[in-house]
């Protein structure tokens, strides 16, 4: 057997989201599918880094999965890419370990948010980006960001329906930068909980619009209760930009999708 890593990238507006489901509306089912009739033999199922919701892109969703069957890399990608509609695209493809994993061996993973601050909403960015028409203060949501540092109990921030064992999750430091009328969060973690970038981007704008004080969110950090942080945000802005893995394994860290948003 040979284990296969893939690279790709998808806009998720059309998929309920990256895991399999009985619908067979997700990025999942279209690329199994994709690599089955590439092969003309039933793939197995594929393991991912980091799952995402309906809604929310991938930049670098990282697979990994076993074959009987060897092609050359280039085939996987050009041959699995030919069976994907138009917005799913696989970008590289390597051969690994058999002691890769695509989620076990990811160190962190990674993820941007792109808001459109405008009093017009969005048009050719439709889905592509969050959207408000009240300014934004920087200085605000910086301030509040860094009570999000670290190592904490995130269960204010994690969806009712969310599977993980442990609410503990270490964050790094959130960048914010804005670029004309768009806005970008940058969010790294070990791992992150269902829901937890949207709701804390829902906890942000409210700061940054002044309807909460940035200390507010050490105080919804420690309640400990999702009824105290602010209602989910769109899912429209949110990009996965991939895990990150040692570089023992040699893998790339980034599709020319990252060229695509702002920075």
């Amino acid at each position: 057997m040979t284990r296969i890593a893939l690279g790709l990238s998808y806009l998720g507006s059309a998929y309920d989201g990256w895991q399999s489901q009985p619908s067979g509306r997700t990025v999942q089912d279209h690329l199994q599918k994709a690599i089955s009739a590439f092969l003309d033999h039933p793939c197995p199922n594929v393991a991912c880094a980091g799952r995402t919701d309906a809604g929310v892109h991938g930049l670098m969703q990282v697979v990994h999965f076993d074959t009987k069957i060897t092609r050359p890399m280039a085939s996987w990608v050009r041959g699995t890419n030919r069976y994907l509609p138009s917005d799913i695209a696989v970008q590289w493809a390597q051969e690994v370990p058999a002691a890769f994993h695509a989620r076990a061996q990811a160190r962190s993973r990674r993820y941007a948010y792109v808001l459109l601050e405008s009093a017009v909403r969005p048009s050719i960015e439709a889905h592509r980006v969050g959207w408000i028409f009240r300014p934004l203060n920087l200085q605000a949501m910086q301030q509040a960001a860094q009570y999000l540092t670290g190592t904490h109990d995130f269960t204010s921030f994690r969806a009712a329906q969310c599977q993980a064992p442990s609410p503990i999750k270490t964050l790094a430091p959130i960048v914010i930068q804005r670029h004309g009328p768009y806005w970008r969060f940058d969010f790294e973690a070990d791992a992150f909980l269902h829901h937890m970038i949207r709701n804390m981007m829902g906890c942000l704008i409210m700061i940054g619009q002044g309807s909460r004080p940035p200390q507010w969110m050490a105080e919804v950090r420690d309640a400990r209760s999702r009824e105290e942080a602010a209602p989910t945000f769109s899912p429209n802005g949110l990009y996965f930009l991939g895990p990150r893995y040692d570089p023992h394994w040699e893998l790339p860290e980034r599709t020319p999708a990252f060229d695509w948003l702002p920075s």
